[in-house]
């Protein structure tokens, strides 16, 4: 007797920017989006590399590098509309960039600065979550809230491979395809949870298909092919804005350590990082540029300009103004609590003593 087959499904890979194989059409973008894009990408870069100097010098306590995951990160913010929510890990300094938040803001949150996250909130940009996993439920929370006053906006929830193998990432999948959320989990496969490659992390063979369990649509997209990517976040936002919740996988790698206090040498091989290193988005969009006679004359000197930028913004954000004593206590709660009044009035006495 023959059983039947009761579930059935695949998981297709987005790429356009592939030279081995016929490539996918690339998305609908003007020559104006094009530059704009790489552009980003730039400053992107520049201010990793300018953070990651400042963590050196002691102006930054820890701070993790995004160097190689532009693509995505930009890739992913782009299509997004104003209406739109983003919620964000500790990872995503390239996706605040996309979005609009001020490069000296970014600098001073890095630098432990609360002030640094005001005014994101008009963004429509949570606060970055450090615990792995936890923002997962925040972007399945925000995804229900829109399908329940039946919105027609969406939410993109970062998070990495490492994450996948939190019991929060299942518990938001979950929710989100039960409840239809206008949630999209966006995973940057930067294929190690810290020193954890991702083939000890799992048995699956992608993280899209985790979706299939869910009921929600996945795919996987090469995540330094910043067209694909693009191109598959269109798709998905068009879907979960009507309630349809997805997960994208981007393959990607990120080229420096997991943190500054981390050390990838003792659990990576020097050929593996350089095979990755001929794969950098941004060398990658480069060329497509200039194949699709795209290129223009300003781009040549345009990483000067970028770096000039970004220390501009460092540096002013050196010179801010400290959070006051006040702003530690009075943004906490709507109505501040008897015991936080208390606990602020005796904190008050101890520094001023």
């Amino acid at each position: 007797m023959a059983r039947e087959q009761v579930f059935s499904g695949s998981i297709e890979k987005v790429e356009v920017m592939n030279s081995e194989n016929p490539a996918e059409e690339a998305p609908n973008l003007a020559e104006d989006e094009y530059i704009e894009l790489y552009k980003k990408m730039v400053v992107a870069r520049k201010f990793d590399e300018k953070a990651f100097s400042l963590q050196r010098r002691g102006e930054i306590s820890t701070y993790a590098p995004h160097k190689g995951q532009e693509a995505a990160q930009i890739g992913s913010i782009y299509p997004l509309r104003d209406e739109d929510w983003v919620v964000p890990s500790f990872r995503e300094s390239a996706a605040f960039i996309m979005r609009g938040a001020p490069l000296e803001k970014i600098f001073q949150r890095w630098m432990g600065d609360a002030n640094g996250q005001k005014g994101l909130a008009e963004l429509n940009t949570l606060p970055v979550a450090i615990p792995v996993g936890t923002q997962n439920l925040h972007t399945a929370g925000l995804g229900m809230a829109m399908s329940f006053k039946e919105d027609d906006n969406a939410v993109v929830g970062f998070t990495g491979d490492g994450s996948t193998s939190e019991g929060d990432f299942h518990e938001a999948l979950n929710f989100a395809g039960v409840y239809d959320a206008h949630s999209v989990f966006f995973v940057q496969n930067n294929q190690y949870a810290i020193s954890m490659p991702f083939e000890k992390q799992t048995n699956s063979d992608t993280v899209a298909q985790k979706a299939l369990a869910y009921g929600i649509n996945g795919v996987q997209v090469d995540g330094n092919d910043i067209l694909a990517v693009i191109k598959a976040m269109r798709e998905v936002l068009e879907k979960a804005r009507n309630g349809e919740p997805a997960l994208v996988e981007a393959l990607t790698y990120r080229l420096e350590d997991h943190t500054t206090s981390d050390d990838s040498t003792r659990y990576r091989e020097d050929d593996e990082v350089e095979e990755w290193r001929e794969q950098d988005p941004l060398n990658r969009f480069r060329n497509y540029l200039k194949e699709h006679d795209i290129w223009r004359d300003e781009l040549e000197g345009f990483e000067d300009e970028a770096k000039e930028k970004v220390d501009e913004a460092a540096n002013k954000a050196l010179e801010m103004d400290k959070p006051s004593f006040d702003e530690l206590f009075d943004y906490v709660y709507g109505e501040m609590p008897e015991l936080l009044a208390k606990e602020k009035e005796e904190l008050r006495k101890e520094v001023n003593e």
